[in-house]
């Protein structure tokens, strides 16, 4: 037990670094190409203030997520969720590969369930439908995974959207020199995001690893330990100082040309969203948030210039992460199992 318990951290602690270079490079995408900061200055900014959220963000998020599932400690809890973390990590790499800024978020959660499923069935998985039919009508489990899943990517483009309609009208008559202000404030939009970004993500990990620990018995309640925060915390920045420059370059390149004002209003409406989700413990995917920030940006400005058809890719990338993780994770899962089985 104590061999799978150490192989499972440390697979949390792989993914968080992937997670890193998957979702933290798409916080930095914007504030980049917008010429605010130079790449190194500001993806070692990005670094540090996701660091930081992630010390200092709470645990309500880790709490929804080791909440999911609805098994009794056991080796075969702690083999479901090995099973995620390769499933997750393998989806993260894979899109990583393909430049295409896909969801941590979606990933594990896929590879939580798909693994689940295959271990226990669908009972296994808390997925809140009776508690969101009966009264009081409580958002749990999966629906309320789900539900702040949709709203924030929806919150980004609109946010995004409505933000820069507005900010286009205030500066109507605004000089070129306005950009100055605009990169300062960029840094402080992009130091926000940054922040909320750390504390939404690294806590989905520490939930892992709280219900790994609760699992094996190593602890007699699901307990975020100061060290795992600590490490993941670490990997989180290590991750974004590695550059997914892959991902920016999609999100900061591909899509249209971004000026110091789009970057400010897509991280300041992106950053909103994410923050209140972490408030309430929602898991959300900074990714997506800030993808459809900066295409609902674009839109804002002049539909004609966004690429679109990237912005599709993005969209089926988002559709499919949850599906195909379950699957993956839930091949590994048995791959895992039956030998133990036989």
């Amino acid at each position: 037990m104590l061999a799978l318990v150490i192989i499972a951290v440390l697979l949390a602690f792989a993914f968080t670094y992937t997670n890193g270079f998957q979702d933290a490079s798409s916080v930095a995408a914007s504030f980049i190409a917008s010429r605010s900061a130079m790449p190194k200055q500001g993806i070692l900014f990005v670094a540090g203030m996701d660091i930081l959220g992630a010390l200092l963000g709470g645990s309500a998020v880790a709490f929804t997520i080791s909440g999911l599932l609805l098994m009794e400690p056991s080796t075969q809890l702690v083999v479901v969720v090995l099973a995620a973390l390769v499933g997750a990590t393998a989806w993260n790499l894979i899109t990583w590969k393909s430049g295409l800024p896909s969801s941590s978020t979606h990933a594990l959660i896929g590879g939580l369930i798909g693994a689940a499923i295959a271990a226990a069935g669908l009972e296994s998985v808390s997925w809140g439908l009776q508690e969101l039919l009966i009264p009081p009508h409580e958002l749990t489990g999966f629906v309320k995974i789900l539900v702040f899943l949709s709203f924030s990517v929806l919150i980004g483009f609109i946010g995004g959207y409505a933000l820069h309609r507005a900010m286009k009208f205030l500066l109507r008559n605004a000089k070129r020199s306005v950009n100055g202000s605009l990169v300062n404030l960029n840094w402080v939009a992009a130091g926000a995001m940054a922040f909320a970004n750390g504390a939404n993500d690294s806590q989905k990990q520490l939930g892992v690893i709280a219900l790994v620990l609760f699992a094996a018995g190593f602890s007699a309640t699901l307990d975020v330990p100061f060290w795992a925060r600590i490490g993941c915390a670490l990997m989180l920045g290590f991750g974004t100082l590695s550059g997914g420059w892959r991902i920016m370059t999609t999100l900061g390149r591909r899509l249209f040309k971004i000026e110091p004002v789009h970057s400010f209003d897509s991280q300041l409406s992106s950053g909103a969203a994410i923050a209140v989700s972490t408030f309430l413990g929602a898991p959300v995917s900074s990714t997506h948030v800030i993808s459809l920030s900066v295409i609902g940006v674009g839109s804002a400005e002049n539909p004609r210039k966004v690429q679109w058809s990237v912005g599709k890719k993005i969209v089926v990338a988002m559709l499919m992460t949850i599906p195909v993780t379950m699957i993956i994770s839930g091949v590994v899962y048995l791959v895992i199992a039956l030998p133990a089985g036989g």
